[in-house]
C-alpha cells in the first residue's frame, strides 16, 4: 500500500491510499482534487474513510461515493450524510479493494465522536493529533482529549501518524515556548523546516517523535509543567490541568 498526500484548501491533506489499481481516501474534504489524483494515477476509488464531521474532512464524501458507488465509513457518534457503515472503538474495517484492515479508536476532544483508523503500521488521526500539536477542543473536554492523545501515545513508536493539516512549523514554535530546553524539539525544527523549504509535507510523523517533542503528549515533564504553571499564575493539579492550560495558551499564541 502506498499513501499519497493530496493537498486541499489552505493547509489540508487528503490521504489517498493506493494498492494495485484500487484506492481509498481518508477525509475527503473536497472531491475535485481526489478525482484529479485518481485520474492522474489511473485508480478506482473503492472506499472512503472519515474521521469526523467537519466540512474540510467530509465535504467531498457524497459526490465521491455517488460517482464511484463505493462504501463510506465514519464515526457512529456524528451526523455525517452519505455514510454506509458507522464505526466505534473496537470495530475493524477491511478496506474494500486494498487488502488492508484497520482497527477503530474513539478519540473525542476535537469533536464529540472523532475516530482514528489504526493498522498496517499507520494511524489516520484526523484533527486529534497534529505534528507537534493537537486539535482545538470544539466539542470535547480537556480530560477527553488527554485520554484520546494517551491512546495514540500507546501505539508503537514507529507508527506513522497521518494528520490532516500542515500546521507543523507553527506548532513547533509554540512547543519551543513551552519547553525551550528540549534539544530534540530544536533538531526537529531544523529537520522539518528543511522539508518545508523543499515544499515537502512534514506529515506523516512517528509516534516516537511526538512523544519526544509534542508538548501535549509531555504534560508530565517538569519543564512543561513549570511553563504551564507560569502561564496560569498558579499551581496545576496534574497532567489534565497542565494540558488544559497549554491548550488554552496555544489558542491565543
Amino acid at each position: 500500500m502506498r499513501i499519497h498526500a493530496v493537498p486541499a484548501f489552505q493547509d489540508n491533506y487528503l490521504w489517498l491510499l493506493e494498492n494495485e489499481g484500487k484506492a481509498a481516501v481518508v477525509d475527503p474534504g473536497d472531491a475535485e482534487p481526489i478525482e484529479a489524483a485518481l485520474a492522474e494515477r489511473g485508480l478506482e476509488l473503492t472506499a472512503i474513510l472519515a474521521t469526523h464531521h467537519h466540512g474540510d474532512h467530509v465535504g467531498g464524501l457524497k459526490a465521491l461515493a455517488a460517482h464511484w458507488k463505493c462504501p463510506a465509513f465514519g464515526p457512529a457518534g456524528e451526523a455525517i450524510g452519505g455514510l454506509t457503515q458507522k464505526l466505534r472503538e473496537g470495530d475493524r474495517v477491511k478496506v474494500p479493494g486494498l487488502g488492508v484492515e484497520f482497527s477503530v479508536l474513539d478519540v473525542p476532544g476535537h469533536t464529540a465522536g472523532h475516530i482514528a483508523y489504526v493498522g498496517e503500521g499507520v494511524a489516520f488521526v484526523g484533527d486529534t493529533l497534529f505534528a507537534c500539536g493537537c486539535g482545538r477542543l470544539f466539542e470535547g473536554t480537556p480530560a477527553q482529549m488527554s485520554a484520546s492523545l494517551a491512546k495514540l501515545a500507546k501505539l508503537p513508536g514507529e507508527t506513522l501518524a497521518y494528520c490532516a493539516h500542515e500546521y507543523t512549523m507553527a506548532n513547533i514554535r509554540f512547543g519551543e515556548a513551552v519547553e525551550p530546553g528540549n534539544a530534540k524539539l530544536h533538531a526537529r525544527k531544523a529537520r522539518d523546516a528543511a522539508k518545508r523549504a523543499r515544499c515537502e509535507p512534514t506529515v506523516p510523523m512517528t509516534i516516537a517523535d511526538e512523544l519526544a517533542t509534542n508538548p501535549f503528549l509531555r504534560c508530565s515533564e517538569p519543564e512543561v509543567i513549570a511553563s504551564a504553571e507560569r502561564h496560569a499564575g498558579r499551581a496545576l493539579a496534574g497532567p489534565v490541568e497542565v494540558f488544559a492550560e497549554i491548550r488554552a495558551w496555544k489558542n491565543s499564541f
